[in-house]
């Protein structure tokens, strides 16, 4: 007969319930994935602290900063393209095209826990449809939450606009907060 010390029995206790609500998670994402019938990946993101040391000499020689020919050519041949003025009707076609191209909008929400959350959405949908798969898939739906982007930090509170007039198109990193006042 083998005895365990309360410690040890502790440890496993949080083990079997940490795999418990992981595969309770999952369950629930999978879920959400069949309901809103689209992509949907979870991963961990690596604090910056935790990131292996880069190198440390990052400055550049002189020379680098030297504008050469080539970079010149580069400079005239965007000139070149902006040459002419376009009409209005002109702007809205070559916008609509650039539009057209587009098929999806990438979204990754950045959860305080490190957690990032990516999904797939066309870029007509409403950003309410991000807001409404969040209030799927996090654990504490109830809770009043937010999500903004940065630099600057700039909450969204104009959910009914789609994602490319947002400027989420092609992708787009949202973080998210619990919206709850401190006392």
């Amino acid at each position: 007969m083998r005895f365990h010390s309360p410690l040890s029995l502790k440890r496993t206790r949080h083990t079997s319930i940490d795999s418990m609500e992981a595969q309770a998670a999952k369950a629930k994402l999978e879920a959400t994935k069949e309901k809103y019938g689209r992509e949907i990946r979870v991963f961990e993101t690596l604090r910056t602290s935790e990131r292996p040391a880069e190198t440390v000499n990052t400055e550049e020689p002189d020379d680098f900063y030297e504008f050469t020919a080539e970079d010149y050519f580069h400079v005239m041949a965007t000139k070149k393209e902006e040459k002419f003025l376009k009409t209005r009707k002109l702007r809205e076609a070559e916008e609509a095209a650039r539009r057209s191209k587009m098929t999806k909008a990438v979204i990754r929400v950045r959860f305080p826990d490190n957690h990032t959350l990516e999904a797939i959405f066309h870029p007509s949908e409403a950003v309410q449809s991000l807001v409404d798969l969040l209030k799927e898939v996090v654990t504490r739906p109830e809770l009043p939450f937010y999500i903004y982007t940065t630099p600057p930090k700039k909450q969204i509170s104009n959910t009914s606009q789609n994602f490319y007039s947002a400027g989420f198109v092609p992708g787009a990193i949202v973080y998210f907060t619990y919206d709850i006042p401190r006392g």
